[in-house]
């Protein structure tokens, strides 16, 4: 089973930029197809992000496209979360997670999860 750290999280203005990482040990980031969560205060979890386990093919959330870039580097055995143009509205805890249950449907294919990094975004 993968073990999942996150790191990178903070207080940013609006408009600023932050990078999340999310290191892996026990198994390689490249295992699984890898993703990012995030869930706000009293808000349910919800999607941001998924690197499939081949190639290079990525996803987004439509309220993340165009600002976030998720990106893998074997060698460090970690995965990233680039976040430009930060919102007010990405104020949330953001959760990495190993896609290691790939026979489930949607979240619940994610069976291995970090402990997540808040991220808060000021006006």
């Amino acid at each position: 089973q993968v073990q999942l750290v996150e790191s990178g999280g903070g207080l940013v203005q609006a408009g600023g930029s932050l990078r999340l990482s999310c290191a892996a040990s026990g198994r390689t980031v490249s295992s699984y197809a890898m993703g990012w969560f995030r869930q706000a205060p009293e808000k349910e979890r919800e999607f941001v992000a998924e690197m499939r386990k081949f190639g290079s093919n990525t996803y987004y959330a439509d309220s993340v496209k165009g600002r976030f870039t998720i990106s893998r580097d074997n060698a460090q055995n970690t995965m990233y979360l680039q976040m430009n143009n930060l919102k007010p509205e990405d104020t949330a805890v953001y959760y990495c997670a190993a896609k290691d249950r790939p026979w489930m449907v949607g979240a619940g294919a994610y069976g291995s999860w970090g402990q997540g990094t808040q991220v808060t975004v000021s006006s």
